[in-house]
């Protein structure tokens, strides 16, 4: 990429990114005094309230009013909401004017990418703020996100499976938070939905760490080996090789297992930018997305188990990201394999419908 298109690039993503950006940083910067004081004494969240009424369009993000094609895309959205008072709940509304336009600016860089596959579906639910979860020990964190998101999208997966998929087979698709509360959906609803699991063609769990002990403890999933197999996980998380190990807060000290989302496979075998179908980023000064080819490489560190990207500018991505620590690339975790994602969502259709 040349001087020129470089500066270009980076005008119009941080347009593009702005409101994203900005709920990062908050939450991030808050994130340091949460662990001051945190003492980790987590406050019952279970207060018995009933979980969001899917029934009501206006709790979707997307809500297709056809059927064109013969699969379906469930999608959940990362973090998109943060407090911006510590006396503030921890968890935000169903309909918070923040959530509501930040959700559609992820949707709009994540969950395109399987428009070409499936109908998408994007149900909203109230989300966790990034900087108290993030504050707490990973088994803190996962009764967090039990407590109110998954059951707000649990829910919502159980009303679109009874009255929109009409036993179409489908993909998940979830990103940060959402990756989280797609993985307590596989471990908690599946095993007692064995004819919805057996319709699922894959589930794209990025940006939060699928390790090795929760696939033993949920013997009923399986992770992804190749570019063609179905009924698996799919899972990374993306960063610079500079990344110092437990530095990625999202990650903290787990290891996640991963796949390579170029070449696809589960070594170390490193994937060049020129192998890559494209990434999708801003192509124009309003700010508008599309392909920029050979953007971003991959190649898998079994050590912190993450996808290493070294094709980019450090400086720029952290610029752009938010602060998210030095080099982590966690907002980019789609978009820099954005058209990889999208021919491999086919392949894996493609496999299934064949079968």
């Amino acid at each position: 990429m040349c001087a020129t298109h470089k500066a270009f690039f980076s005008y119009v993503w941080r347009k593009f990114l702005n409101m994203y950006r900005f709920s990062v940083i908050s939450s991030f910067l808050a994130l340091s005094c949460f662990l001051s004081l945190a003492s980790y004494e987590l406050p019952d969240h279970s207060n018995g309230e009933p979980t969001t009424d899917y029934s009501i369009n206006e709790y979707w993000l997307s809500l297709p009013s056809g059927f064109s094609k013969d699969v379906d895309v469930f999608y959940v959205y990362p973090t998109s909401w943060y407090k911006l008072d510590p006396a503030e709940p921890d968890f935000c509304a169903i309909d918070h004017p923040t959530m509501l336009s930040r959700s559609k600016v992820v949707f709009d860089i994540q969950a395109t990418a399987f428009e070409t596959v499936g109908n998408l579906y994007a149900p909203y639910y109230r989300q966790a703020d990034a900087a108290y979860t993030l504050s707490l020990p990973a088994d803190k964190r996962w009764a967090v996100v039990d407590s109110i998101p998954a059951k707000d999208v649990i829910a919502a997966f159980d009303y679109y499976i009874k009255h929109y998929n009409k036993g179409k087979p489908y993909i998940l698709v979830g990103h940060s938070q959402g990756a989280q509360v797609l993985m307590l959906l596989l471990k908690n609803y599946m095993p007692e939905h064995t004819g919805t699991y057996a319709r699922m063609v894959c589930a794209y769990v990025i940006g939060y760490p699928v390790t090795a002990e929760f696939m033993s403890s949920n013997k009923h999933l399986k992770f992804a080996e190749s570019a063609e197999d179905t009924g698996v996980i799919v899972s990374y998380n993306t960063q610079s090789p500079s990344v110092a190990p437990g530095a990625n807060i999202v990650l903290g000290d787990e290891i996640g297992l991963v796949i390579n989302p170029i070449n696809w496979k589960r070594d170390e075998t490193p994937a060049t930018a020129e192998e890559s179908l494209g990434s999708y980023m801003p192509i124009d000064a309003q700010g508008n997305p599309g392909l920029i080819p050979h953007f971003a490489d991959a190649r898998i560190n079994m050590t912190k188990g993450v996808i290493e990207c070294s094709s980019v500018n450090e400086t720029d991505m952290f610029n752009l990201s938010g602060k998210m620590g030095p080099e982590v690339y966690h907002s980019f975790d789609i978009p820099f394999y954005y058209y990889n994602l999208r021919e491999n969502a086919q392949v894996r259709v493609n496999r299934f419908l064949a079968k």
